[in-house]
């Protein structure tokens, strides 16, 4: 009987740490601002932003201006549901993350000496920023991201939701 108090106080605990709509807020609004000024700053130098994906060689040159202003568009926007806590957000980082993860695992592989892209302007070290942003959307996808829903649906669940 011990085990089944041991489990049931376990699984109280965890709900209500899920339920917090504190830390939840806080790392939201922390991903959500990340992802709006990734966007906002790519979006004032396009023709920089074009020139660092193509030197990734996955677009085609007729492509990259459309990427170039789409994407940092898809990340304000992104960012902004996460502001506003809309679940398709959550759906649209998490795939853009699962991106840049693929993309910047490209980079790592294939020992590219490319900026990584991510806030606009060129790092110094570009194969160790690469690196850093691969292993740190890598911590979003499989940490953070995942926290976000599980939070979101135990609040949402229990009738705590926003």
């Amino acid at each position: 009987m011990s085990d089944d108090t041991d489990s049931k106080k376990i699984k109280e605990l965890f709900y209500k740490v899920m339920a917090n709509p504190w830390p939840y807020r806080i790392i939201r609004f922390a991903l959500a601002a990340l992802f709006i000024y990734g966007g906002v700053v790519k979006l004032f130098d396009p023709k920089a932003f074009a020139a660092t994906i193509s030197t990734y060689d996955l677009v085609p040159e007729v492509l990259l201006p459309v990427i170039a202003i789409g994407l940092p568009i898809l990340e304000i926007i992104a960012g902004l549901a996460l502001v506003f806590d809309r679940i398709w957000g959550h759906h649209l980082i998490t795939v853009l993350l699962a991106l840049f993860v693929f993309v910047l695992g490209y980079g790592v592989l294939g020992d590219l000496n490319v900026d990584c892209g991510c806030f606009g302007a060129e790092e110094l070290n570009k194969q160790a920023g690469l690196r850093a942003a691969f292993y740190r959307d890598l911590m979003l996808i499989g940490i953070v991201m995942p926290y976000l829903y599980l939070s979101r649906w135990v609040r949402v669940r229990s009738g705590n939701g926003e």
